[in-house]
């Protein structure tokens, strides 16, 4: 999958650092070969002899080697690779990336790169929701730099959250992705998915039956085509996609920062089931029945539309913006309406009703609606319709 390609490994001072090392094992058996750059905190962790071995190359660690840089090694090392790749990047990296910052080996030689940059961030979950490390993401994001992870899961800190370092078989398979020579290649593409959970107190909420499959494959048969996907998903029981940049939220209203966030994008695909409405003021308390028979009272509000609201951007617009209506009666009608009234390029529509199986199944049937007309597509998997909506987008984007 990979033969012939020269991937430059940083590996930043996390406890994920020995992750390290298999990484440089699968991607030397998918065909690439991998050049390690471990930083002085890397070290700690990892030894270079260890990633020399595994790497079968040289292992780089002074900026101001005698040897290396005789002839400018660092510019001479960040030009001859064909991807360029930080697992982990801890806070510190991210941090002197988004910011211009070079006072090690590491960080000098993404200064001076002309190639594209993965980053598989891992660090502490408060850390990585520090108002500080998401304002250089998102300047990262805007400089197209490409993300893999972080996933929730339990930390070596004992906490549990967002933050964890991705497996290294979906780090490869992120460099497989951004390495890919399809007609996507370039492209950044933002998928919404899943439902979103709306508390009514702490133990209760306002959801949609989605189960994000639909979502996820979509991601997956943009990044095959070589897209940079950025995937922002509710809480769904469909396993992430595999080498794109996740963002999990719970609410539409996270949702919709999320979205801003990940902009700007070439393409936008919201395949997300948000709720309509949501409480407006949820308790902080669970409630409780008192035994009298009186029904408590629940007051709500409308969420924000996302789709409208990314439809109907003026500069920063995607280029092509395509909606989901699940409806179950007149489905053509209210798909066609909803695209006028949102504004977007494309309603992919589909019959949910309960007899359909679709809703939470493993099949869909849909029509793609946009200034040609409608186009009825024959009941299929969802991989296959993911494939041939990623297909027509990547006609649309050409």
């Amino acid at each position: 999958m990979l033969a012939g390609k020269r991937v430059l490994l940083i590996i930043g001072g996390g406890v994920g650092a020995f992750k390290s090392l298999t990484l440089i094992r699968i991607l030397r058996e998918r065909g690439a070969s991998v050049v390690p750059v471990i930083t002085r905190a890397g070290q700690e962790f990892v030894t270079p002899l260890s990633a020399s071995a595994l790497a079968a190359e040289k292992v780089y660690t002074d900026l101001f080697s005698l040897t290396d840089e005789a002839e400018m090694g660092h510019i001479e090392l960040s030009r001859d690779a064909d991807l360029v790749v930080v697992a982990p990047a801890t806070a510190d990296l991210l941090g002197k990336m988004a910011n211009g910052l070079a006072d090690d080996l590491a960080s000098t030689l993404l200064l001076a790169t002309d190639k594209r940059v993965l980053v598989a961030p891992a660090m502490n979950v408060r850390m990585w929701e520090h108002p500080a490390v998401q304002r250089n993401v998102a300047t990262l994001m805007s400089d197209g730099v490409l993300f893999a992870g972080p996933v929730e899961g339990a930390m070596a800190c004992g906490e549990f959250g967002p933050g964890r370092l991705v497996e290294p078989d979906q780090i490869a398979d992120a460099v497989g992705a951004a390495l890919a020579d399809g007609p996507l290649k370039g492209k950044h593409i933002l998928v919404t998915s899943g439902p979103t959970h709306e508390p009514i107190d702490p133990v209760r909420y306002i959801a949609n039956r989605s189960s994000g499959s639909q979502g996820t494959a979509i991601a997956e048969a943009l990044s095959a085509l070589g897209a940079a996907v950025t995937f922002v998903t509710g809480p769904a029981d469909a396993e992430r996609p595999r080498g794109v940049h996740v963002i999990e939220v719970q609410t539409a209203r996270e949702m919709l920062e999320a979205v801003g966030s990940a902009l700007p994008a070439d393409a936008a695909v919201f395949a997300a089931a948000v709720a309509d409405w949501r409480v407006a003021s949820a308790s902080d308390k669970k409630m409780k029945k008192d035994g009298s028979g009186t029904l408590p009272t629940l007051d709500f509000a409308e969420n924000p539309d996302i789709l409208a609201t990314v439809s109907q951007m003026g500069d920063g617009r995607p280029a092509l913006v395509v909606g989901f209506a699940a409806e179950t009666h007149d489905v053509i009608a209210h798909a066609t309406a909803k695209r006028d009234r949102k504004g977007c390029d494309w309603i992919v529509a589909n019959d949910v009703s309960p007899e359909t199986g679709i809703m939470g199944g493993s099949e869909n049937a849909v029509t793609l609606i946009s200034d040609a007309g409608s186009e009825d597509w024959p009941r299929m998997g969802k991989v296959e319709v993911a494939r041939k909506l990623a297909a027509r987008i990547a006609e649309a984007l050409a």
